[in-house]
């Protein structure tokens, strides 16, 4: 049997970090481990980078020019489309993050005669839809978008998202992002943690015994940090040691900076900057929090799960189709203050609740949201599609499929691939 070969097409992806470049690396260097030959196609945004590397046992390919404008972005486009033409006899399906001008280049070049399947990255104000409605070229982009094979939404409210939009809802697929399963968390793990994050930021040095809550993530107000900010202020005066470490980067960073000096918290809130991945810092803290009013590190939500970390989050539904209130995390009302105050006091004192929670949500991690599960469930639609060139049906028994590991989805009018 051939192996499969993908074209992964993200405008940012490594050494640039963040959740969405950490997903596709993850799942690249999953499939090329499973032997399917993946080649990711990128942006250059820095005329110092080489044009091609191999990261990961997999090729990367940079495209000028980096979309910083107007122009740029139009002759990245075009680098784009005529990679895919070249390239065209090389790879048997493209998938692409985003329902941008990535999606527009990529159904425009290959047309039919391979399969591209979109991948909606975000919903609400930030979202692809709402992007649509309002970027120049907007409508023009959706219009071209629609002629992909298959959609995959990362949510349940991206899915409503698309299906309002006027997607058709018969190649709309949910698949829930799977992250890496760490090693177990013990006392050993943490201490040599603790040490490592130190060594790379001594702003980071903690003691073992003091108290660290963790968050990961866009240092925007739609996070809730300024929320977190405020919440720990009661938090320190009852544990003067604690720690609390906030990790990323984004437009409300100098605010944050100021606010933690003026509130004499320096030492105490520390703004970590970006990591490339964040497994030593979850590894070396005791919480972590995720206070989004609007938006969701769904990336950092889910490692976290799969450390073993006791979570505090707030009610968003994104949030909520993976952890249930008091079984897997504490769950508090967006822009809650006091409660995400007292959600992160009651896990520092109480010494059996963290470590139910935080096994409790490893497990469904382990079961539900790992890597290996994500890269499953993606190989299934794509060899359907590659096998099957006509019409695909997507039912909804595809998210159950993800969900429970029971049957398969993809209805092509013929019988289904067995292979996986």
């Amino acid at each position: 049997m051939r192996p499969l070969r993908l074209v992964l097409v993200t405008r940012r992806f490594w050494p640039l970090v963040g959740g969405a470049e950490n997903t596709m690396a993850d799942l690249a260097a999953e499939l090329s481990s499973r032997g399917c030959r993946v080649t990711v196609l990128t942006a250059k945004w820095d005329r110092r980078w080489p044009p091609e590397v191999v990261y990961r046992e997999f090729p990367v390919v940079r495209l000028p020019a980096a979309p910083r404008d107007g122009w740029s972005t139009l002759r990245y486009l075009r680098a784009v489309g005529r990679w895919l033409r070249r390239h065209l006899d090389e790879y048997d399906l493209v998938y692409v993050c985003g329902l941008k001008h990535e999606a527009y280049a990529a159904v425009k070049a290959v047309g039919t005669r391979r399969p591209v399947v979109l991948r909606a990255e975000r919903a609400g104000r930030l979202g692809d839809c709402l992007w649509q409605i309002e970027a120049p070229c907007g409508r023009r982009i959706k219009q071209r978008s629609m002629r992909a094979r298959a959609f995959v939404a990362r949510t349940p409210g991206i899915q409503r998202e698309l299906v309002a939009a006027g997607y058709p809802r018969d190649r709309i697929i949910h698949l829930p992002d799977g992250v890496p399963i760490p090693p177990l968390r013990d006392w050993e793990r943490k201490e040599a943690a603790r040490e490592a994050v130190a060594a790379a930021n001594l702003s980071l040095r903690a003691p073992q015994w003091a108290p660290v809550a963790l968050y990961a993530g866009e240092l925007s107000e739609p996070r809730g940090v300024g929320d977190l900010l405020d919440a720990w202020e009661p938090v320190v005066r009852r544990w003067p040691n604690a720690r609390l470490w906030l990790a990323g980067a984004g437009p409300f960073h100098a605010g944050l900076a100021g606010r933690i000096e003026s509130r004499n918290l320096s030492g105490r809130a520390v703004l970590t900057g970006l990591f490339d991945t964040i497994d030593e810092l979850l590894a070396a803290a005791d919480v972590f929090v995720l206070p989004s009013r609007e938006g969701s590190a769904q990336r950092g939500l889910l490692e976290a799960m799969a450390a073993g970390l006791p979570i505090v989050a707030t009610d968003l539904s994104d949030h909520l189709e993976f952890v249930t209130d008091r079984e897997h995390a504490l769950i508090v009302p967006r822009g809650a203050v006091s409660a995400i105050s007292a959600a992160i006091t009651r896990l520092f004192s109480d010494s059996e609740l963290p470590q139910q929670l935080g096994s409790a949500a490893r497990r469904r991690a382990v079961e539900r949201f790992s890597l290996a599960r994500m890269a499953d469930a993606h190989l299934q639609l794509w060899e359907g599609l590659v096998d099957f060139p006509g019409p695909v049906v997507v039912s909804g028994r595809f998210s159950e499929w993800f969900k429970k590991g029971t049957g398969s989805e993809l209805n092509t009018g013929k019988q289904p691939d067995k292979r996986l």
